[in-house]
């Protein structure tokens, strides 16, 4: 429909009418008098292309997230299938050495086989935690996507606050349409009022779009500032298992590297992580029991851990 609507004089016909509106619509200029009585004019064009200003801000706020489905998605995939895929192992193989035990005194001649024999090391995830350590392309996209965020964010918000400075508090406006062949013409009056249609909607929906995007600006600011630090209580419950101390070495560095994105991407991901919640249940476990002592040793540590599998020992 009609973008606007002008009250022309009474003489003038059905499609003089629609002229003055086309013609008002298409300057969409404001003629007025300031406190001395000179004429001043006031552009409203910025109006005219709100719907089409809020379409570019949408592609731009898209941008973002291309770059990162595109350029760091698909490395970061493999590497959580690869981390949880490992971690996994290192539990299980811990339960696997207590399921296999025939007689609970060989325990401890059966652990220090197992240690003979590297069963609870990890020689390729500690590699591959090194490597990733010392590589920066995930953080680098990590850094820029949320920069490029702020960035699009403060923009519409200025932007948004300009227009309501100094348009969207006058939807009424007067209008001239003496130009051209029209401006001798003496039954034409000099102005004409006018009001802008839609004018509350396109306040409603800028306070919408300017209220959220003043929302998400902290969370934005929070997710980059979690790069700052190590997420070392995430899987700090790994190094109750024997011989996993890779993540306490790791986190001595500068934390803004790709092994933190990764771990920061696995906190998301942590229900896929089925060994963590076992793990982080027999450690809420010493951390509540009154005598520590009954379950400090490494046999009745990992009893428990045995304990929480379904499966039944194979001798």
């Amino acid at each position: 429909g009609s973008q606007i609507s002008c009250f022309s004089p009474t003489n003038f016909t059905g499609k003089q009418s629609a002229y003055v509106d086309t013609a008002c619509w298409d300057s969409l200029v404001h003629h007025g008098f300031d406190a001395e009585g000179h004429a001043v004019t006031k552009s409203l064009w910025a109006l005219k292309v709100f719907p089409y200003s809020l379409l570019v801000v949408a592609v731009l706020m898209y941008l973002p997230y291309l770059l990162w489905r595109y350029a760091a998605a698909p490395a970061l995939h493999s590497d959580l299938l690869f981390i949880i895929d490992e971690l996994d192992k290192s539990y299980n193989r811990s339960v696997r050495l207590v399921q296999h035990m025939r007689k609970p005194e060989q325990f401890w001649e059966e652990y220090e086989r197992a240690r003979r024999e590297r069963y609870f090391e990890f020689p390729l995830l500690e590699r591959y935690l090194t490597c990733k350590q010392h590589a920066h392309s995930l953080a680098f996209i990590y850094i820029l996507r949320n920069i490029l965020l702020l960035i699009f964010l403060a923009a519409t918000c200025l932007y948004l606050i300009f227009l309501h400075l100094n348009i969207f508090f006058q939807d009424e406006f007067s209008c001239s349409i003496k130009t051209g062949l029209l401006r001798a013409e003496p039954h034409i009056p000099s102005l004409i009022p006018c009001k802008l249609v839609f004018f509350s909607v396109f306040q409603l929906i800028s306070f919408s779009v300017g209220g959220i995007y003043v929302l998400l600006v902290p969370v934005v600011v929070y997710n980059a500032l979690q790069l700052c630090q190590w997420d070392k209580g995430l899987l700090s419950v790994y190094e109750m298992l024997p011989a996993f101390d890779l993540l306490s070495r790791k986190m001595l560095t500068c934390p803004v590297n790709d092994l933190n994105v990764i771990l920061l991407f696995l906190r998301a991901n942590i229900a896929e992580l089925t060994s963590f919640g076992r793990l982080n249940a027999v450690s809420a476990l010493r951390e509540t029991t009154a005598n520590k002592e009954d379950i400090d040793t490494v046999i009745d540590f990992m009893t428990l851990l045995a304990g929480l599998e379904a499966t039944k020992p194979k001798h």
